[in-house]
């Protein structure tokens, strides 16, 4: 049979971008791309660019402060968010123009258009046109979900933030996973009001437990009204905001409310049912090892597939995609050990295990250090940087690495590749410390804080 395509990508974000490139340059491949709204994906144009771009602004109140402690004249005045927005969106246009050079350049015909699929080869676009492709890619990502409940219409998600015409003056935020928090510190740098909601026990729920309890800390000295157990019953919109009456009986009015509790995969409405790919209970994409569906000539990566849902880890299944289909050398992404960073402030950066999982394979010791930055001591803040290894008592090697303070993304990724490699305690013991730096800490701490015996297992009935 002869096809349109050897390769229909649908969805423009770093994984689809990628694997669209790599199959057309390197694979000789005759590629399509379909992308409904912006090249770039959640990444690029609603997601980690904008949000760090994000951070960077609401630093900047905090570090002119420590600059007069160093002897700067300087004078802080307020946040102008029509200042910064139109640089936000030149920045963006701009990221987006590449992607779309990308595609350009290396021969990827690419359609501005939804796609859906028709069956194992044909993907229908909503100009009306219609595709045949020996091997179909989706693609797609997630978006934020929003439960429905008495008011729900009056929220609005992570999406919408990078939209706003003006800044408001006091916003709720319900959740509690890294996009919340990482939204707390952001607008409340900014200037602000925040009260954060979330009706579990802590924030960041996942990762390590005693890095949390830092953070949540650190934010709450911050001035985040942060309230844990707690959750919203419904929303009154009235003249002058948002009342929203919470589950424990609070009524409290707000310019904005902002939800962040999870993202789904962005699989509605794309005839992956009429297909017959086979999907999850959280309507993700199923696939193997190599990203293929139970249609053999459909496959799919990214966070339409619920993995590992980071932008380098869509980037890497949709290069060992390219790989496996178009170079005859099957090729699983590796899902190992994957370093992350959450954007909070105090920034957090985190590879390998937690406790509680460590202590699950066995006995492990566990190192911990705490105390104030150099930089902001000298500055007279309060604020404080904590870091933890995690390490097997029977292997010696350092399973889990978790850093809360200043540059902790930077720091863990270098981390990252030790522990990937298998480092030992011994390793960095001995590796010669940099002075004066934080990361020193790192391979200083030789004493450790506790021993944890291996979790006891529970036995199956």
């Amino acid at each position: 049979m002869k096809f349109d395509f050897d390769l229909f990508v649908i969805g423009g974000g770093s994984g689809g971008v990628r694997a669209a490139r790599l199959a057309s340059t390197e694979g000789g491949a005759r590629v399509g791309l379909a992308e409904e709204y912006r090249l770039g994906g959640t990444c690029v144009i609603r997601g980690c660019v904008p949000k760090k771009l994000m951070v960077y602004a609401s630093e900047y109140k905090d570090l002119m402060v420590d600059a007069a402690h160093y002897g700067w004249d300087v004078s802080v005045g307020d946040f102008d968010w029509h200042t910064f927005h139109p640089h936000l969106t030149r920045e963006l246009n701009r990221l987006e123009g590449i992607y779309g050079s990308i595609l350009d350049n290396n021969n990827v015909q690419r359609f501005n258009a939804r796609a859906e699929l028709v069956d194992a080869h044909t993907v229908k676009l909503s100009t009306g046109e219609q595709f045949t492709a020996k091997h179909i890619l989706v693609a797609v990502g997630g978006r934020p979900f929003t439960p429905k409940f008495s008011g729900s219409e009056h929220t609005i998600t992570s999406n919408e933030i990078f939209l706003w015409d003006d800044l408001p003056k006091s916003v709720l935020i319900v959740g509690g996973g890294f996009i919340a928090c990482e939204f707390a510190c952001i607008l409340k740098g900014m200037g602000v009001e925040v009260t954060q909601y979330y009706r579990g026990e802590q924030i960041l729920r996942g990762f390590d437990r005693e890095a949390t309890d830092v953070i949540a800390s650190e934010m709450i000295t911050k001035g985040i009204d942060l309230q844990l157990g707690e959750n919203v019953e419904s929303i009154l919109k009235t003249e002058t905001g948002l009342q929203v009456t919470s589950t424990c009986g609070q009524v409290v009015e707000f310019d904005q409310v902002i939800y962040a509790t999870g993202r789904v995969p962005n699989t509605t409405g794309m005839g992956l049912e009429a297909a017959g790919v086979a999907l999850g209970g959280k309507g993700e994409i199923l696939v193997d090892d190599y990203s293929q569906t139970n249609i053999p000539s459909i496959f799919a990566v990214g966070d339409v597939t619920d993995r590992i849902n980071l932008t380098p880890v869509a980037i890497r299944e949709g290069a060992a995609f390219v790989d496996t289909v178009f170079h005859g050398n099957p090729t699983k992404p590796d899902h190992d050990l994957v370093a992350s960073a959450v954007f909070t402030q105090p920034e957090f950066g985190t590879v390998g295990m937690t406790e509680d999982e460590a202590a699950k394979t066995g006995a492990v010791e566990v190192y911990t250090t705490s105390f104030r930055p150099m930089q902001t001591l000298f500055a007279g803040r309060q604020n404080k940087a904590f870091m933890k290894l995690i390490v097997s008592v029977e292997t010696r090697v350092v399973l889990g690495c978790h850093i809360v303070g200043p540059s902790a993304g930077e720091m863990i990724q270098m981390v990252g590749i030790a522990v990937k490699m298998g480092a030992t305690k011994e390793d960095f013991d001995r590796t010669c410390a940099v002075h004066p730096v934080m990361a020193e800490e790192l391979v200083t701490m030789k004493t450790p804080t506790r021993v944890v015996p291996a979790a006891s297992k529970v036995a199956m009935p």
